[in-house]
């Protein structure tokens, strides 16, 4: 049974394929199959090293926390020496107590910046590559952005007049229609990869980009659609 609280890269990964498919028998040769190939490069990219991040991000957080342990033991024993010897020699009065006290909150400042690193390393692995491939997939909007920005459907209109640098995109009505929904379909895969990058983390950063691309993924769509509006009533 399919579980419905997660998204599979396997589903989104056969949505690309499909998509790919369509667009390869309706438009060969043209880029835009080749943009739904990189699509799928990168979603099999977040599907395959999963497994391996997971495996890191495991031992990453092992190692940190042995250390942090270490630190905290090594912290906790320097104090008790620290007191010891100062028992030992005797306090005459308070001001002998200064040293001890400045010495005791130094130790603690440190030993606090040290356990906050060690313990924040496996979330700065997992946030590190997340960012990369969702600055990936942000790119590869705005490449499928570019594709579309050339299918204008004003060319449709009767007093439209051509000038030497107007683009020709070469489709005729029903095929630039056409066209326009495979760039708003492969937009919002963009955006179900990467949601995927997101499923394993709870990281604010990782989750503040994701909505980031969504939502301009979403704007780019909303756009595209305004062009097949129009189309529709040319």
């Amino acid at each position: 049974m399919p579980d419905l609280d997660r998204l599979a890269a396997s589903e989104v990964r056969l949505t690309v394929d499909r998509l790919q498919e369509r667009i390869e028998a309706r438009f060969p040769g043209r880029g835009i199959t080749q943009l739904a190939t990189r699509l799928g490069t990168l979603v099999d990219e977040v599907e395959g090293t999963a497994p391996g991040i997971n495996r890191q991000l495991r031992r990453a957080r092992v190692v940190s926390r042995v250390l942090a342990a270490l630190v905290l033991l090594a912290t906790v024993t320097a104090m008790g020496l620290a007191l010891r010897d100062a028992l030992d020699e005797g306090v005459r009065s308070s001001v002998d107590w200064l040293p001890l006290i400045e010495t005791t909150i130094n130790d603690l400042v440190y030993a606090a910046i040290a356990l906050f690193f060690l313990y924040s390393i496996p979330e700065r692995l997992q946030r590190g590559r997340s960012l990369t491939l969702l600055h990936r997939l942000r790119s590869l909007a705005h490449v499928v952005d570019m594709h579309q920005l050339t299918k204008d459907p004003e060319r449709f209109r009767p007093d439209f007049v051509a000038t030497p640098r107007t683009a020709d995109p070469r489709l005729s009505p029903p095929e630039m229609e056409r066209y326009l929904e495979y760039c708003s379909e492969m937009l919002s895969l963009v955006g179900k990869a990467a949601a995927l990058v997101a499923e394993e983390s709870r990281d604010a950063v990782v989750l503040d980009a994701v909505t980031g691309i969504e939502t301009l993924t979403t704007s780019m769509s909303r756009k595209i659609w305004q062009k097949i509006t129009l189309l529709s009533r040319l």
